[in-house]
């Protein structure tokens, strides 16, 4: 009876398994880091050349914080992969995000033009189709801003604050009705004329608020949201919004714009009513600038901030809460404002 015997195998063999082994989890990391990369570097492409581009760079713009995770994962598989072009291409896209998402212009140290005038204190709230008109009610009788920008006040809000909110405390308003999402309104304690709005799909009424003895220029802002099937309409409003800034600075009036934007800082069509009208974002100069606003659950550094208040240089910023109401996909923004004299 002949005994079998097991010859082991070579260990050149063995070696050559193994690296062929690590050698395509190195390819498949390296390409798994190449895909991860496209979409953060498009954004950070039109971030970088002051476009929005089409559909969906917009929508991705919106959520520029969110590019930082697939951009630090591709940079770990691409060393993995041991890819040195693709990891020299991740980092110089993790830090383009990184620079755009950086906190900037924050800090209350900007330069008045002259004495304090007034202090105002500003509450802008989108209430989702008018959902959330039990917490405005609340929040306003609470924090008792000077104005009140009220976005999505369907037709039972704008009867809720006609009947609700104190003819004493603010005994000046501008309310357009609309359903479900058009409505909108201004209330202010204040003396307050309508003036021409912006003309708009979603009510963006305007008003002059008279501020002790300044006239205020007042801009509600909604254009409506850079869904894919408007975004040529979201440009298009946004660019109302940048002719009326324009004109404002030409005006030489104090002027504040408050409401939902429906953008970000890190849309070109945003940044370009900042420059029109020579506008600053009160929250960026609280310090906020990150803060989100939409979707309310979503907290910092995620989510995105597109309620606003844009402000000229006749006011300086206080301060900036961002604040929750039930029933609505927005969180409140109330700023606090020192309006100024012009000594020039």
């Amino acid at each position: 009876m002949e005994s079998s015997t097991i010859t082991p195998a070579a260990p050149e063999a063995a070696d050559d398994t193994t690296a062929a082994r690590r050698g395509g989890l190195r390819r498949l990391a390296g390409w798994s880091a190449v895909a991860l990369l496209l979409v953060p570097t498009a954004v950070a492409a039109c971030r970088t050349a002051d476009v929005d581009a089409v559909t969906p760079m917009p929508q991705l713009l919106a959520f520029l914080p969110w590019m930082l995770l697939p951009a630090g994962a591709a940079l770990l598989l691409a060393f993995l992969g041991r890819r040195r072009a693709s990891v020299l291409w991740a980092a110089a896209v993790l830090a383009l995000l990184g620079w755009y998402v950086r906190p900037y212009d924050t800090g209350l140290t900007e330069d008045p033009p002259g004495p304090v005038a007034a202090r105002l204190t500003v509450l802008t709230s989108n209430l989702e189709f008018g959902g959330a008109t039990e917490g405005l009610l609340t929040a306003v009788r609470r924090e008792q801003p000077d104005l009140v920008f009220v976005q999505e006040c369907s037709v039972a809000c704008a009867k809720a604050l006609r009947s609700r909110v104190s003819r004493t405390d603010y005994p000046y308003r501008h309310i357009v009705e609309g359903d479900p999402a058009e409505g909108s309104a201004i209330l202010s304690r204040h003396p307050l004329e309508p003036a021409p709005g912006v003309d708009s799909v979603l009510a963006m009424p305007g008003a002059t608020a008279t501020v002790g003895e300044l006239p205020v220029n007042l801009q509600l802002a909604h254009p409506l949201p850079p869904v894919p099937s408007a975004v040529d309409d979201w440009r298009h409003e946004l660019g109302r919004l940048t002719s009326y800034a324009a004109g404002a600075r030409d005006g030489g009036r104090p002027t504040l714009i408050a409401g939902d934007f429906n953008a970000t800082q890190d849309h070109a069509a945003f940044r370009r009513v900042l420059e029109a009208g020579e506008l600053r974002d009160s929250a960026t100069l609280a310090g906020a600038s990150r803060t989100p606003s939409w979707p309310a659950a979503v907290r910092r550094p995620l989510g995105a901030q597109i309620d606003h208040v844009l402000v000229s240089e006749d006011f300086s910023v206080r301060g900036a809460r961002f604040l929750d109401l039930a029933d609505t996909d927005h969180r409140s923004l109330l700023v606090t404002l020192d309006l100024h004299l012009r000594t020039e």
